[in-house]
């Protein structure tokens, strides 16, 4: 008998996590009905919230999955993160902030959002920025949850294959937001996602979901003709009902000033596929690599950038496929994509 698809639902289509907000228990749900699979971001909230989440999830009645960050090292000196602190001075001033002096770690509350999900077992997770230690691996197996390692290359995914996982997430360098690199500080080399699919597959054998540039049918039946066995999508939720998105990022979706996404380290230390605004432009050049420190240091900035409307100083994230980002319900963007098949 042929094996259960990875993720199970009606539809291969999927939900992809989104840190910071966008990724609502209302998305997932809207998701869900339409025939999709949904996952949700544990990253940036704490354990208290993510259990809040889970106990939301289970309500739906279908499989979904949760998405943790790996912690990385703290590769980032003292000198570095003070020069561009005082860099990004001017930027705070136009808040009236001030910004930290110090390069502050953490690891996301790591241990004990395992230690939920452990004791209370979801159908599937996934991991992002590298890879679980096969313990970790072997754990959530045995407790009944599939596992699943986001990969941006073919040695990423020979390591996640070697470390036991039951399938991939393949993000293309198309994808918007952060890239689920496992070096963040190599050069994010151009390739079409189709074709990193099809490397993966043929390198692993292991079930793949893709991700990265989908911005309609087309790319969801190329997608699946690569090999992939269902298609993660991001930035074509972000501007519906039920994403938790602000308004200006929102809008920014939308605006013809805006006219292109590019790869910037700037805002968080870790690079990250976003509109190009000035931010980006003052800065990529000159910005340290070092996450979460960056990330804690200008999140500040970038809540009273939001607050204020202000699409000049704000992380904008988005794929290259923002143009076709539509309104209306989650829903109805299942129901196009699914056209494909």
């Amino acid at each position: 008998m042929p094996e259960p698809p990875l993720l199970e639902s009606p539809l291969p289509i999927v939900a992809a996590p989104m840190a910071g907000g966008a990724s609502t228990v209302a998305l997932a749900a809207a998701v869900t009905r339409a025939g999709g699979f949904a996952f949700m971001p544990a990253g940036y909230k704490s354990v208290e919230a993510l259990a809040e989440d889970l106990a939301a999830l289970r309500g739906l009645g279908a499989p979904y999955g949760i998405n943790l960050f790996v912690p990385g090292p703290n590769d980032i000196g003292d000198a570095d993160f003070r020069a561009y602190a005082a860099e990004l001075g001017p930027e705070a001033d136009a808040y009236g902030l001030t910004l930290g002096t110090g390069p502050r770690q953490d690891d996301d509350e790591w241990s004990a959002k395992l230690a939920l999900l452990l004791a209370e077992p979801v159908p599937v997770v996934s991991f992002t920025f590298g890879l679980p230690d096969a313990a970790v691996t072997a754990a959530f197996r045995r407790v009944g949850t599939r596992v699943l390692a986001s990969v941006t290359t073919v040695d990423e995914a020979r390591a996640a294959e070697a470390a036991g996982v039951d399938g991939l997430v393949v993000q293309g360098p198309a994808a918007g937001g952060h890239s689920a690199t496992h070096d963040p500080r190599r050069r994010i080399a151009s390739i079409a996602t189709g074709a990193l699919v099809a490397q993966v597959v043929a390198a692993t054998g292991l079930p793949v979901s893709a991700a990265g540039g989908v911005d309609g049918p087309a790319a969801v039946r190329e997608l699946v003709a690569a090999g992939a066995e269902s298609v993660a999508i991001g930035t074509l939720l972000l501007r519906t009902d039920e994403s938790g998105a602000s308004r200006v990022h929102k809008d920014a979706l939308a605006d013809p000033t805006f006219t292109e996404t590019v790869m910037t380290h700037a805002f968080t230390g870790r690079p990250a596929r976003a509109l190009r605004n000035g931010f980006i432009d003052r800065h990529d050049a000159t910005a340290p690599y070092g996450y979460p420190a960056l990330h804690h240091l200008t999140r500040e900035l970038r809540q009273a950038a939001g607050r204020a409307g202000d699409a000049d100083r704000l992380h904008l994230w988005a794929g290259t496929g923002f143009r076709n980002a539509p309104i209306g319900s989650a829903a109805d963007v299942v129901d196009h994509l699914a056209q494909a098949l």
